[in-house]
């Protein structure tokens, strides 16, 4: 690996491990906190649409509490300027949790023999500085192109100053 003024430079190609086995069994949970060989009771109150809902407001507040702690890195042009894609009207800032995440990202897109540059950046600063000095709708889009997570443009992800859902409660609001 070269460094150079701050960007890491890597043969990605060097670090692409193989994909798991395809029959390989999930033996931890299933995704939903429960152990796949025991039986679920979907009429039980745990299963009721209110509690799903705050299971998945408590999943990604610890989701999005990892990202902002972890330090991913994010590939960047010869300016230094972030990997990004337009998608819905919302521009995506691509990271990665590691090399690898990154070489099959570049395979896939079939560059995965030439040198990429790439920052560390914490997720905090993603979310909190990069993302409000894009200035149209952003979010970070991490491990795109494998078992990828998106943080989008929403309260309690980004700042509410530009949180697209906060923007169109204010825009009702003055109606």
């Amino acid at each position: 690996m070269n460094s150079t003024a701050g960007t890491r430079r890597s043969r990605l190609a060097e670090y692409v491990e193989p994909a798991a086995p395809a029959g390989r069994e999930k033996t931890e949970s299933d995704g939903r906190g429960e152990h796949p060989s025991l039986p679920s009771n979907e009429n039980s109150p745990t299963h009721s649409p209110a509690a799903e809902s705050a299971r998945a407001r408590r999943e990604l507040a610890v989701r999005v509490g990892e990202f902002r702690r972890t330090a991913v890195l994010v590939p960047v042009d010869e300016h230094d300027v972030p990997l990004t894609a337009d998608l819905g009207g919302v521009r995506w800032i691509f990271a990665f949790s590691d090399e690898t995440a990154l070489a099959r990202y570049a395979l896939a897109r079939g560059e995965g023999d030439r040198e990429w540059s790439y920052q560390r950046w914490l997720g905090a600063r993603l979310l909190d500085a990069a993302v409000p000095a894009v200035g149209v709708p952003c979010g970070v889009a991490l491990d795109v192109g494998g078992a990828g997570t998106l943080f989008p443009p929403v309260a309690g992800i980004v700042p509410d100053r530009v949180a697209v859902d906060v923007a169109e409660e204010r825009g009702a609001a003055a109606k």
